[in-house]
C-alpha cells in the first residue's frame, strides 16, 4: 500500500489508511475518494532555497525531470553538492517521481533537497532510492515548503555498506496530509547515521516525519533528534523505529523527539521505538511534549519584548538545537534564516 501505487494504477485501495498501524495518523484512504487526473508538464526555472549554496542542480517539474521522465538514476561522481529540487505547479491534479542516487566509494556528497509547491489542492509522490558505498558519505538536507491544502508524500530507501556515513534534516511547514519518510539500512562495521528534523505547523497543516533505522551488523552508531512546534488546529506525527538485529552488537543507538504545543486544539503523536534482538547495545530514546515555559515569557515581558516576539524567540531557541547540528554552513544559513521566516510569517507560532 502506498500513494506511488495508487498514482500508477489509479486505484485508491492501494492508499494506505488508518487500518496500517504506521499509517494511523496519517489517513489518505479516507481523504481521497479518488486518484486526481495527471498533472501537466511544466518548465522549471532555476532557483529553489538552496540556489545561493550550489550550482549543481537537478529539478522535477510536477514529477517530470527535465527530459520528461518520471524516472531518473544518476551516480554522484567525486565530492560535490547537488540541488535537487522537486517543483510542484498544479491545481487538483497529480504527479510521481522516482529518482535513483548512487555515492561511490569513499566519495563525500551534501544533497540539497526541496519541496517547492506553487499551486493548491495537489497530490504529489516523491520515491527516492538511496546507497552510499564503503566509506561514502552522504549529508541529505530537506526543506519542504508545500501548500496548505496540499497532499505529498516522500518515501526515501537508503542503503548503506560498511563504513559508510548518512546525516540527514528535514524541515518543514506540513500540508493537508504530509509523510516524509526514511527508510536506513545500517551496516554497522564502523558507519554511523543521523537523522534529525524540525516541523513548524500553524492552522490546519499536518506533517508526518517517519524514520526507520535496521542495524543489520555489529558496531554501528544511530543518532536522531526532531523538534517541533504546533498550533493552531495543526497535527505533527513522529514515528522513529530503530531495530537491532541479532548479531549486532556493539550498536549504539539514541533517539529523541520533543515537541511544543502551542494552541488548545493543536496536537502531537509520538511512537519512538526500540526493537533489539542483539546483546551488548547502548540503546535510549526520549519522548516529552509540552508547552513554552511561561515563566520566561513573563521575564521576557518584563524586559520590554512583547508576547508574540517572546514566544518566537523562545521557540526559535527550543528548534535550534536541531539547525545547529547541520554541518553544511551554507545549509545551516539556510535553515537558520527558514526557522526565523515560518516564526515571523501569516502563521505565527
Amino acid at each position: 500500500m502506498s500513494l506511488a501505487a495508487a498514482l500508477r494504477t489509479a486505484d485508491v485501495t492501494k492508499l494506505p489508511s488508518r487500518r496500517d498501524e504506521d499509517w494511523r495518523w496519517t489517513d489518505l484512504r479516507g481523504l481521497l475518494r479518488e486518484v486526481p487526473p495527471a498533472s501537466p508538464q511544466i518548465e522549471v526555472a532555476e532557483g529553489g532555497p538552496f540556489a545561493s549554496v550550489a550550482a549543481d542542480e537537478l529539478a522535477y517539474g510536477n514529477g517530470r525531470s527535465p527530459n520528461g521522465a518520471e524516472y531518473s538514476s544518476l551516480t554522484m561522481v567525486g565530492d560535490g553538492t547537488l540541488r535537487l529540487r522537486f517543483v510542484s505547479d498544479a491545481a487538483a491534479t497529480s504527479h510521481s517521481s522516482f529518482v535513483a542516487i548512487a555515492v561511490e566509494e569513499g566519495d563525500t556528497v551534501t544533497l540539497l533537497e526541496s519541496y517547492e509547491g506553487k499551486g493548491s489542492a495537489y497530490v504529489a509522490s516523491v520515491e527516492i532510492a538511496i546507497e552510499v558505498e564503503a566509506g561514502g558519505h552522504l549529508t541529505r538536507i530537506v526543506l519542504v515548503d508545500e501548500p496548505a491544502d496540499a497532499i505529498l508524500v516522500s518515501e526515501a530507501r537508503v542503503v548503506l555498506h560498511p563504513g559508510a556515513t548518512f546525516k540527514q534534516t528535514v524541515l518543514t511547514t506540513g500540508g493537508r496530509r504530509q509523510r516524509i519518510e526514511t527508510v536506513v539500512t545500517h551496516p554497522g562495521a564502523g558507519g554511523s547515521v543521523r537523522m534529525d528534523g524540525v516541523y513548524l505547523l500553524g492552522d490546519r497543516r499536518h506533517a508526518d516525519i517517519t524514520t526507520e533505522v535496521t542495524h543489520a551488523r555489529p558496531d554501528g552508531v544511530t543518532s536522531q533528534l526532531v523538534k517541533g512546534c504546533v498550533s493552531g488546529q495543526a497535527r505533527a506525527v513522529f514515528q522513529g523505529r530503530i531495530v537491532v538485529a541479532q548479531g549486532a552488537d556493539g550498536t549504539d543507538a539514541k533517539m529523541g523527539h520533543h515537541g511544543l504545543i502551542l494552541s488548545e486544539r493543536a496536537e502531537i503523536d509520538a511512537k519512538p521505538e526500540l526493537e533489539i534482538y542483539a546483546d551488548d547495545v547502548a540503546c535510549a530514546h526520549g519522548n516529552t511534549v509540552g508547552a513554552l515555559d511561561e515563566e520566561a515569557i513573563f521575564y521576557a515581558r518584563s524586559r520590554g519584548i512583547p508576547e508574540a516576539e517572546a514566544r518566537a524567540m523562545l521557540t526559535q531557541a527550543f528548534v535550534s538545537e536541531v539547525v545547529d547540528r547541520i554541518e553544511h554552513e551554507g545549509a545551516r544559513d539556510v535553515a537558520r534564516a527558514w526557522v526565523a521566516a515560518q516564526l515571523r510569517g501569516p502563521d505565527d507560532l
